[in-house]
């Protein structure tokens, strides 16, 4: 089931999508859905019911803005490199454990918002990396890589766009991969067991030119391995992000080097829930 959080211009909510048609939660007599609502079957099964009967109002998703699913995870752990091809265009050995590292939560910006190239000293490398983000709908702690799938909420697209120069500067990831806006996610939060996010099919274009195309079958690390592995260190609580990495073709380790400037668009793609879009602008 495809759910999406959108405005009108009034309020954020909740609804769930059908090609063009957003059907509004918002006529639920319990209100609004949280996380937890999202990752219970019994609850995407009702829900799927009145969609099916047209209980609910029928919004047109042109007349709509779409938003982030969590406009402010409480936090963001990423994996780094975990596709076999990533791994290889950097002639890295296959890791033993997930490498990790945070980015900051007021990165995140909405589906068609754009991205804002920084220029603190003029000359920043902004690259791109389209990655699946697991969001988390309940609290996860020591879990096994069985039980992990049990408390995620469902699955978005994050575009996590990377400051190079910051981060080679500093020798470390976090205030490159941190800048305003440096985290576009959405423009939909697929749940439910029709979705298998270990094998779909994932992609990038810049200005319409693919740069890079994967599936998650190349992951090192599935999505029950890293939830289970992060619980083992911290809690993750509702509206977590979990970023699990980006497969090869970032700009980068490209030859010659092809970095984002402003005026150019990204589309992070992934199978079964959309295509994420942001355009790059000057700041």
């Amino acid at each position: 089931m495809l759910f999406v959080r959108y405005t009108d211009g009034t309020s954020p909510m909740w609804g769930v999508k059908e090609e063009s048609t957003i059907h509004a939660l918002s006529d639920l007599p319990e209100g609004e859905p949280t996380l937890a609502d999202l990752s219970n079957r019994s609850y995407r099964n009702d829900i799927g019911t009145l969609v099916g009967t047209e209980a609910l109002t029928q919004v047109d998703a042109d007349d709509v803005s779409l938003l982030a699913p969590v406009p402010r995870p409480g936090k963001i752990v990423c994996c780094g490199l975990n596709y076999r091809d990533h791994a290889e265009e950097q002639d890295e050995s296959i890791p033993e454990r997930p490498m990790l590292f945070g980015k900051a939560p007021t990165a995140v910006t909405n589906p068609g918002d754009p991205i804002i190239h920084p220029a603190p000293d003029g000359d920043e490398q902004v690259d791109y990396e389209v990655e699946l983000g697991v969001i988390i709908g309940e609290r996860c702690t020591d879990c096994t890589e069985s039980d992990a799938y049990d408390h995620v909420a469902g699955y978005t697209i994050l575009n996590d766009i990377s400051g190079r120069t910051a981060q080679q500067t500093d020798g470390q990831f976090f205030r490159g991969k941190s800048y305003d806006t440096f985290a576009p996610m959405g423009p939909a939060l697929v749940s439910g067991d029709d979705f298998d996010p270990n094998s779909v099919d994932v992609e990038l274009r810049v200005d319409g030119e693919t740069k890079q195309s994967s599936n998650t079958e190349q992951f090192i690390f599935d999505v029950g391995e890293l939830v289970s592995y992060i619980s083992q260190s911290m809690t993750l609580r509702p509206g977590d992000v979990i970023s699990t990495g980006t497969p090869g073709g970032v700009g980068i380790f490209r030859d010659p080097v092809e970095v984002l400037e402003p005026g150019q668009t990204t589309e992070a793609e992934i199978a079964g829930i959309g295509t994420l879009r942001n355009t790059v602008i000057a700041e």
